[in-house]
């Protein structure tokens, strides 16, 4: 379950831009370059959300011969609910712009 305590300006700011595109599966290195949060402070962040049942994740092949396979994730439909209770304001969503389809 999810804390009732207020997210941080960093998971605020990763709510957003899931709620840019809710269905959309995203990868988190472009969730780090789309939104300037580090590395460090957001895999922890999608982990517990995907504990919480927030977020779904799943492994996805890579798209050259020779890459590893990537970690997708998107918001569940109590991700969605979390994020626009706990998301920054929507003309910052409105800015994001989804990095994957």
């Amino acid at each position: 379950m999810a804390s009732k305590r207020k997210p941080s300006a960093a998971a605020q700011t990763l709510l957003a831009a899931f709620l840019a595109g809710p269905a959309n599966w995203r990868y988190g290195y472009d969730l780090t370059k789309e939104t300037k949060v580090g590395a460090g402070t957001l895999y922890p962040l999608l982990d517990r959300w995907a504990r919480q049942g927030l977020l779904e994740s799943e492994w996805r092949a890579a798209d050259a011969p020779g890459r590893p396979a990537r970690h997708a994730y998107r918001l569940t439909s109590a991700g969605i609910v979390f994020a626009r209770t706990w998301a920054i304001s929507p003309a910052v969503v409105e800015n994001l712009k989804p990095s994957m389809a």
